[in-house]
């Protein structure tokens, strides 16, 4: 409880995440149809909404359940380092960023259509990276505890695969676009948090 109480931003970005993904999966497909990003038709027939609302909502339990790790591993502790404001903003940033290279990339594409939290997540866990260098995470079953900036790189190299070979409407295309606005955001707002974590993490 006092962990969710110190990241208000962060505790209802994950309840909304859940709770809108466990709807559509599980009581209204419909939903989930409703709300997917599809770039092509974006412009054409105004479908602004699923801009935003696509990327809190998961096609399967397994792509909602590792980035709600990732945002519970991460997110919670950046929110108490740098204020809920400075993380909704982050949030928010790297969710546009993220799409707005979707869009870019996806734009002549009329069967495209793609959902999840991943770029803004991304967004924030390689802003966490910046403040917390050294974190480690477990992921299950690994037995051995992953150095996040180990763990950040390789989620993104994974990621980067994936939309090469791109199976469901898990938005790859949008991870790095959110680990490059996450850098971005605390480059301009902490630029001095940044080049701390250069120093140490470069020697």
């Amino acid at each position: 409880m006092i962990h969710g109480m110190n990241s208000p931003a962060a505790t209802l970005i994950l309840l909304v995440n859940i709770g809108a993904s466990l709807y559509g999966l599980y009581s209204a497909p419909q939903f989930i149809e409703r709300n997917l990003f599809r770039p092509y038709w974006f412009l054409r027939q105004r479908q602004w909404p699923p801009f935003v609302t696509s990327a809190f909502i998961h096609g399967s339990l397994g792509h909602l359940l590792f980035n709600c790790i990732t945002l519970w591993s991460f997110g919670f502790p950046l929110e108490r380092a740098i204020g809920s404001a400075r993380f909704a903003a982050l949030y928010a940033v790297g969710l546009i960023v993220s799409n707005l290279g979707t869009l870019y990339k996806q734009r002549d594409n009329p069967d495209y259509a793609s959902l999840g939290a991943s770029g803004a997540i991304l967004a924030v866990l390689f802003a966490a990276i910046v403040y917390f260098p050294s974190t480690s995470i477990m992921i299950m079953p690994l037995p051995v505890p992953i150095p996040a900036p180990l763990f950040a790189i390789g989620y993104l190299a994974y990621t980067m695969w994936a939309a090469r070979h791109a199976r469901g409407r898990i938005n790859h295309d949008a991870h790095l676009g959110g680990a490059l606005a996450g850098l971005a955001f605390v480059a301009v707002t902490d630029p001095d948090a940044l080049r701390s974590a250069l120093r140490l993490l470069l020697g």
